[in-house]
């Protein structure tokens, strides 16, 4: 949308058309495959996921790498399509990628952009947790996390062209390059801390319920006063 100027020239147009494929997409994807694998398809809902105490700690393991490979085989799908058009550079049009500084639509600094990623994928894992958590609405989950994603970008996007995921991020740097490649650490780290957060606060506002009592139990008799002897 952006590379090819196919937003008329309009920044906002652009937004907003990229904001609705990422959250339209991960929206369909919540509910096609969320059945299968629970849509693990972003390194820093993983690590929340994990601390949240959803998965051990070899899933999680696996996700990670399968969304590593995931980003960067698709970005090079991404990249083989786009090449063969003559209106396409790699350097020029590129593939997506964050950044701060030059990099940036409103050229902002390192630490901005790592605060605004934190913030960010906080906010957006944090609703993860809590729709699919026992107390959410498994029907909406899906629309609430597509529809999170949208608004995240929308906030994002002039900020470093919103990352909020690891994969998603160090795929495109790879094939791109320069400046990309260099900055991407950034968008590597800066969910995960936004991960870590998300499960933080989720731990906090959403504590774990007691324990059903094991079968047999009676809980009258564990209630009742040490020193009264028994019949």
């Amino acid at each position: 949308m952006f590379g090819f100027k196919f937003d008329g020239g309009s920044v906002a147009a652009g937004v907003v058309a990229t904001a609705l494929a990422f959250g339209l997409v991960l929206l369909g994807l919540a509910y096609a495959i969320g059945p299968v694998s629970g849509c693990h398809v972003n390194p820093a809902v993983t690590i929340g996921a994990l601390l949240a105490g959803r998965l051990p700690l070899v899933e999680a393991v696996g996700y990670w790498v399968a969304q590593f490979v995931g980003g960067i085989l698709g970005a090079l799908l991404l990249w083989g399509m786009f090449n063969t058009s003559p209106l396409y550079s790699t350097s020029k049009t590129g593939l997506g990628t964050n950044g701060w500084g030059a990099a940036s639509d409103i050229r902002i600094g390192a630490g901005g952009a790592f605060l605004a990623e934190v913030v960010l994928t906080a906010l957006f894992v944090f609703v993860i947790l809590a729709v699919t958590s026992k107390l959410g609405n498994a029907t909406t989950a899906a629309m609430a996390i597509g529809l999170t994603l949208t608004v995240v970008h929308l906030i994002g996007i002039p900020i470093t062209g919103t990352s909020v995921n690891p994969a998603r991020s160090l795929g495109p740097a790879l094939i791109v390059g320069g400046t990309a490649l260099n900055q991407v650490w950034l968008f590597i780290v800066a969910p995960l801390v936004g991960g870590i957060v998300a499960a933080g606060l989720h731990r906090l506002i959403y504590p774990r319920p007691t324990p059903e009592p094991a079968p047999g139990y009676d809980a009258l008799a564990a209630e009742a006063p040490a020193d009264i002897p028994s019949a």
